[in-house]
Parts: C-alpha cells; sequence; structure tokens
C-alpha cells in the first residue's frame, strides 16, 4: 500500500481532526502518503434547523462512509459522539483515540459564570442533553436553540443575540478561539454525551493493512470506556431528540458510569451511577441501561420525543 486517503467533514474543526491523525500515521509510517478528502456533510449544510429534526447525528457520517463504500477513501475520521452505534456492512469502527478534556463550557460576554445569569437570561445550544441539564439546575432561564458553525455561533454571541452559549470545551481549544471569550467557565455539573471528546477511526472492512494503521492510533482505556457507553445507548435505544448523558470515566483499576435522561425542560430526570472494576466492564453499558429502563427510562424517553421541538415541524429524510 502505498496512498491512504482520509475521509473527513471539511469544517475547521474536522480538518484539525484529520490533520491529527494525519500526522499520526505519517510518523508511524513514513513511506505512506496520506491525503484528505475532503467533504460538506450534510449535517454541515443545515444550519437552520436542529439536527433532530433532519435525521440526527449521522448526517455528520453518511456521506464519509459513502466515500469508502465507494472506494473513494480507506479511512475515517469522526468525532465519536457523532458516530451512531449502527455502522453499515462493509465498514467497521476499530479504533478509538486518546480522550481529551470532556467539559462542556459557558460562553458569555456579560457574565462571569452560570450562576451569575440573572433570572431570565438567553442561553443558546442546540442540545437536547445541555438543555435538560441547564434547565434542571436553573429553570428561571431561556434556552434557544442554536445552530451554525463555531465561527457562526461566536458571533451570535458578540453580537447580543444571547447572554450565554454552551458549547464542547474540546472543539474550542483545538482552534484556539477561547482567547476571544471574556468569560469562560467549565460546567462540572454537566454530564457529557457518548463519546465527547475521543475521535472514532473508522475503516473500510477486509483491509488488514488499513486496519494495522487504524490500530496505531487506539487507546485502549478510552475504548473500553466509549464502548460502554455506546452500549448503554445502543441498549436504551436513544434516538437524536433523546435528552440523554452517558460518561464512563477511569480511575484506577475502577470504572465510574454516570448517566441522565429526562425531558428537555429539566424535569422528570432519571439519574444513575455505577462503580466496576476495569475486570468485570464487559456488559455494564447494557445493565446500567436496562436498570434504568426498569425505572421508566423508556416512558421518559417517549414523552421526551414528543415534546422536544414541539413548535417546530420535522422534516425526518
Amino acid at each position: 500500500m502505498q496512498e491512504l486517503i482520509i475521509a473527513t467533514r471539511a469544517s475547521a474543526l474536522a480538518l484539525w481532526q484529520a490533520e491529527f491523525v494525519k500526522a499520526h500515521i505519517q510518523k508511524e509510517f513514513p513511506d505512506l502518503k496520506v491525503t484528505l478528502n475532503k467533504i460538506t456533510s450534510r449535517g454541515d449544510k443545515i444550519l437552520d434547523k436542529p439536527l433532530a429534526l433532519v435525521g440526527g447525528k449521522g448526517h455528520f457520517t453518511k456521506e464519509l462512509e459513502d466515500e469508502m463504500l465507494a472506494g473513494n477513501a480507506h479511512l475515517a475520521v469522526h468525532s465519536l459522539k457523532d458516530v451512531p452505534t449502527f455502522i453499515p456492512d462493509g465498514l467497521e469502527l476499530v479504533a478509538i483515540t486518546a480522550r481529551q478534556d470532556q467539559s462542556d463550557v459557558l460562553l458569555s460576554h456579560k457574565y462571569r459564570g452560570f450562576e451569575d445569569l440573572p433570572k431570565g437570561a438567553v442561553v443558546g445550544t442546540t442540545s437536547l442533553r445541555r438543555r435538560m441539564q441547564i434547565l434542571q439546575k436553573r429553570p428561571d432561564l431561556i434556552v434557544k436553540d442554536l445552530r451554525g458553525n463555531v465561527n457562526t455561533r461566536l458571533r451570535k454571541l458578540k453580537d447580543g443575540e444571547y447572554d450565554a452559549i454552551i458549547l464542547a470545551y474540546i472543539g474550542l481549544k483545538r482552534l484556539d478561539l477561547l482567547k476571544e471569550i471574556p468569560f469562560v467557565q467549565k460546567l462540572e455539573f454537566m454530564i457529557p454525551p457518548m463519546g465527547q471528546a475521543a475521535l472514532g477511526i473508522e475503516i473500510v472492512s477486509n483491509n488488514k493493512k488499513v486496519r494495522e494503521i487504524a490500530l496505531s492510533l487506539d487507546d485502549k482505556d478510552t475504548h473500553l470506556c466509549t464502548d460502554i457507553e455506546r452500549e448503554f445507548i445502543s441498549t436504551i435505544k436513544a434516538g437524536c431528540s433523546a435528552p440523554v448523558a452517558i460518561n464512563a470515566t477511569i480511575k484506577g483499576e475502577n470504572i465510574h458510569l454516570r448517566a441522565m435522561l429526562g425531558y428537555p425542560d429539566g424535569t422528570n430526570i432519571l439519574y444513575k451511577e455505577m462503580k466496576i472494576s476495569k475486570d468485570s466492564s464487559k456488559g455494564a453499558g447494557e445493565a446500567l441501561a436496562k436498570e434504568m429502563i426498569k425505572d421508566g427510562a423508556m416512558e421518559i424517553l417517549a414523552k421526551a420525543e414528543e415534546i422536544a421541538f414541539k413548535d417546530t415541524r420535522p422534516e425526518r429524510l
């Protein structure tokens, strides 16, 4: 194999991530030519509607997967949080990069932090997971949808359309955008989504060399934690319109799981924790999901799906 083609979204953050992976591969396989196949995904094109109303996270991965299946790329780099738990036939999610800071951050040009926001302050986020957790803590706030690429969102904040917005810390850090914001606060109470701050490396099946290359990027502990998170989401059948948070972290030889779900308005919250040893982690995501299902998770999620974006006509494509 002389050339490896990486499929990537064409957004600034996706290109940073693809270049990061490319640099690693070139270091490990110096005789290999590595090129990028840059694709504008449907999720990047639709900027005026919440993703849950246009098919959800698969819109960030489908075009890249199509390119691989068509023979136009060997490997795709994804933000793992955007990768559905179902992988198409002919493709495999084989490697997960080391996870970095998973924090969500509150950004503002007016207020120092979450507790400083006045009653009725307008907070921007399109994530139902964030909306749920914000309104559980502060039902007096007004949460409004926030779409667009990162720079568009930051411009809307600067222009005063929002008193504060909430984004993932890692993307802002990678693009060196935090210095432009007067007030930045990591929200320690916020439970992240499945796979946040890790990259998923998806490959065409049955290519031993590409598998070898991809596995050079794999971080064992991150892979273990994110497999548990993905198993939880798969078991609980949480779709893109579901306010669900799930996070697994390793402390010594133990794994700490936290999961939360509820209504987008911050009510009817169901929260569970589980602590297990790394040696007994197999099936942990499924076990935690089943515990929550026994406590009414499916009924809560069905209602959450019903009330989410109820004022907007769904366009399921």
